[in-house]
């Protein structure tokens, strides 16, 4: 955002008056003076009927609220004042000019907050000065708490719940436009369950401390191609159901998605009693309990219109003017800052969807032999490097079993450089496979092969694999390790380690090499492979992790054992809680189970 940041003249200490302005500057004793137009503690401004403020240079000391107004200014991109008017004026009766998001018709891109004749007071403006700086709290306390969410899913929840905390509303809905696939973006493949919040019914409290969202409420909430889900605040799957079978086109909200002469906002203060709406909405909202709504679009220059946003109130009501104007600011904010994160999420799924692609889409079946396998992608912000897995059934009727990671500078960072590292992972699998192939009873040699061309072709790249060659008629493993974490083996004895990591990562020495295991196994055993992503969020370090993990393997139950998937499902909830897929990682997690039956 720009950077406004006019100093005002010093003057007489005095209250705050007139309008918010682009940003703050100090004025003489510490005060605020531009920022929150008049001074606070000894700084100065103009308010309405006095003179402009003229650039001045700051003269008091550093004390004072100007560092959390200045910030509040410069998150928010505040519009400023225009000159003060006077009774002559022209654009006389609006003082300094509404803050409206959207322009004169609501269109992106429109000038914000200039004054007009046209323009109505802006609501801040007018409050006296103690309610304006409790108002402007407010709207830095939502706006670093939006700017703070991690991902989209956690965007849009606190998208509704600061907005229905503004405006004292009960529940809230997101209603995605309706665009033309063709000028539109890919759809969004649907968010993982786990992302998703407890859910409440539709008569939640607005007091609850965890607001409950429904519906997607993070990857497809956006679906550009086509209408795309909704997302509710405290409204359960049938809320949002219901209000679903309202066409968005032909709805309520329609004037706030589509056309030039969009209304700023929409307000129903008694739905029930409100004829220009549908029977069929009225109808929902009566069985809902939904008295009143206020909605807001949510537009920005780059990406247009996304949707709107919607707060319900139980019983019929509406909004104060402040609660209006403090909404609308919030809205301004969180617009853009929604179009960023719905990009950053295609981006995401775009990576995750290559890398998924690189991976086998099944394990292979041997006799003798039961396999199972878990992967957990790190987000795309965190992405350093790409981690793989594999099972090839070799000629000899043995099976190659195969973990590893692939790291080192790729371009840039975030997407390009978690697409660079998925690249990279996928080429590298697929010449071990190829080694394999022509040698996977050697697991040394495959990995001595796979050094020398991870030198040759990725010379920026390093990667730590372990490779495993397992016969099940035999019982017999042959593995060897690079710089990687060590297998572990679980009997019915209890579960140790398989020591291979006593070598050096491939491509990072001018030689390679690196001792091979041999192990008999009996039936019943188990050999897990994981990758250092599951071992550093198992514990406070590497090691403790490695600890933890094979801790959690040796108490695994023994029916658990007796099963793979289940066993490997155990494992993860034993480190990394009841919901993994939840948790914010830093590295890919991969954690490859075989049983001797």
């Amino acid at each position: 955002m720009g950077d406004k940041r006019p100093t005002g003249a010093a003057g007489p200490s005095g209250g705050m008056s007139g309008g918010v302005s682009g940003a703050p500057a100090t004025g003489a004793g510490g005060g605020i003076s531009n920022g929150v137009s008049g001074g606070i503690g000894g700084g100065a401004g103009a308010g309405p009927g006095g003179s402009a403020p003229e650039p001045a240079e700051s003269t008091g000391g550093a004390e004072g609220p100007q560092p959390t107004a200045r910030r509040l200014a410069t998150l928010l991109d505040l519009p400023g004042p225009t000159a003060p008017q006077t009774p002559t004026s022209e654009g006389a009766g609006a003082p300094y000019g509404s803050y409206l998001p959207y322009g004169p018709a609501g269109a992106p891109g429109g000038e914000v907050g200039a004054g007009s004749a046209e323009d109505p007071p802006c609501g801040l403006d007018l409050l006296p000065a103690p309610q304006r700086l409790t108002a402007l709290n407010q709207l830095h306390r939502h706006s670093e708490r939006l700017a703070r969410a991690r991902g989209l899913a956690a965007t849009l929840t606190t998208l509704l719940d600061s907005g229905a905390e503004l405006l004292g509303a009960q529940s809230a809905l997101l209603v995605p436009v309706a665009r033309d696939g063709a000028e539109g973006h890919p759809p969004l493949d649907p968010a993982p369950a786990a992302t998703a919040a407890p859910l409440a019914g539709a008569a939640g409290s607005p007091t609850e401390a965890a607001p409950a969202v429904c519906g997607p409420a993070g990857a497809d909430w956006q679906d550009h191609a086509g209408h795309g889900p909704m997302v509710g605040l405290r409204l359960d799957h049938a809320a949002i159901g219901a209000l679903e079978t309202i066409p968005v086109d032909h709805g309520p909200f329609a004037g706030l998605l589509h056309g030039a002469d969009r209304p700023r906002q929409l307000l129903h203060a008694d739905l029930a009693a409100e004829p220009d709406l549908t029977p069929r909405f009225r109808e929902v909202a009566a069985a809902l309990g939904l008295g009143a709504c206020f909605a807001l679009p949510l537009i920005t220059e780059e990406e247009g219109t996304l949707g709107a946003a919607v707060w319900f109130y139980p019983t019929p009501s509406q909004p104060t003017e402040q609660q209006q104007e403090l909404v609308r600011s919030f809205i301004s904010f969180a617009a853009p800052l929604l179009a960023g994160r719905l990009v950053a999420e295609r981006g995401r799924q775009a990576t995750e969807a290559l890398r998924r692609g690189l991976l086998p889409d099944h394990l292979p079946y041997l006799p003798g032999l039961r396999l199972a396998v878990r992967w957990l992608p790190a987000g795309l912000d965190h992405a350093a490097g790409s981690d793989w897995y594999d099972a090839i059934v070799l000629p000899d009727g043995s099976i190659g079993l195969t973990v590893g990671s692939v790291s080192g500078d790729g371009p840039g960072a975030g997407p390009a450089s978690a697409t660079g590292a998925a690249s990279a992972m996928g080429r590298i699998r697929a010449a071990l496979r190829a080694y394999a192939v022509l040698e996977g009873e050697d697991p040394v040699s495959v990995l001595g092969d796979l050094e020398l061309l991870l030198k040759t072709t990725e010379p920026a790249r390093t990667a730590t694999a372990v490779y495993a060659c397992l016969d099940p008629q035999e019982r017999r493993i042959t593995l060897a390790g690079a710089g990687h974490c060590p297998p572990v083996l679980v009997t019915r004895y209890g579960a140790n380690f398989v020591e291979t990591s006593l070598s050096a990562p491939l491509g990072m020495l001018s030689c390679w090499e690196a001792p091979g295991v041999e192990l008999n196994a009996e039936r019943g055993d188990l050999l897990l492979l994981y990758t250092e992503g599951l071992a550093r969020r198992c514990g406070p370090t590497l090691h403790a992790g490695q600890a933890r993990l094979r801790k959690a393997a040796a108490d695994a139950p023994r029916e658990l054992r007796h099963d793979p998937e289940r066993l490997c499902a155990h494992l993860l909830s034993c480190c990394l809680g009841t919901a993994p897929e939840a948790v914010e990682a830093t590295d890919d997690v991969v954690l490859l189970a075989a049983r001797f039956e």
